[in-house]
């Protein structure tokens, strides 16, 4: 039941070559970093990576696309990041671009067990080329296979040595439901208490689903966009 690893490096280990991984992180927010900066120091290659977004300029994800690490990224959003933008327009990456809804469904479904779903969302454009499309209530729908990853990297604000894990606030998204939607899940956390120190009822991911655990260092927290007042 002890699923502490001594850090980043000895949990990225297992990482092989063109794995999938599931990265949680919404913007420069619950991004784990410990494990990226780990991976990019492995060296592995040829990987697929899930995440709302692209990462920001010199951190998160932008650190494996800068290394080459990266053959394939699933996303919802990659504005904003200058070293996907040239690595897709040089044909040096395939991107599979997703509604954000759609994405979050298709790993909270993985989680599930569920195979695939109907949704109204992309019919009519490209995105329902080759796929089945179903009337509901006479809407047309199309069919979106789940998503499921070989590892999953999360960071949560607090956890204990069983897994459990604890959020804080926008950090929260993807983080949770990536946990329950891959082979291996490894967790970085700010602070790893002793058992009984996390209220029952407010742990967001079980540990039943987190396999390795460590106290990470160094977070950075970045502000992704600066924005100030004129005077």
């Amino acid at each position: 039941m002890d699923k502490r690893v001594a850090n980043a490096e000895a949990a990225v280990e297992r990482v092989r070559d063109g794995a999938t991984i599931l990265m949680g992180g919404f913007g420069a927010s619950g991004v784990p970093e410990n494990l990226i900066r780990a991976l990019c120091r492995q060296g592995t290659k040829n990987l697929t990576v899930v995440s709302n977004n692209a990462g920001v300029a010199g951190y998160g994800i932008d650190l494996l696309l800068q290394n080459k690490q990266v053959k394939k990224m699933i996303a919802s959003f990659v504005g904003g990041n200058k070293t996907f933008e040239q690595l897709a327009l040089k044909g040096e990456i395939d991107l599979e671009l997703n509604p954000q809804g759609t994405l979050a469904e298709r790993i909270r479904s993985g989680g599930a067990g569920i195979p695939a779903f109907f949704t109204p969302t992309g019919y009519g454009t490209i995105a329902a080329e080759g796929k089945e499309v179903r009337e509901f209530n006479g809407r047309p729908h199309i069919l979106v296979p789940t998503l499921r990853g070989n590892l999953a990297f999360v960071k949560a604000w607090k956890g204990d040595r069983w897994g459990n894990l604890v959020y804080r606030k926008t950090a929260r998204n993807y983080n949770a439901v990536m946990a329950t939607a891959a082979d291996y899940v490894i967790a970085e956390v700010e602070q790893l208490v002793e058992l009984g120190q996390l209220e029952p009822d407010g742990v967001h991911t079980p540990g039943i689903y987190v396999d390795a655990i460590f106290q990470g260092e160094r977070y950075e927290k970045p502000i992704e966009i600066r924005t100030v007042r004129k005077r």
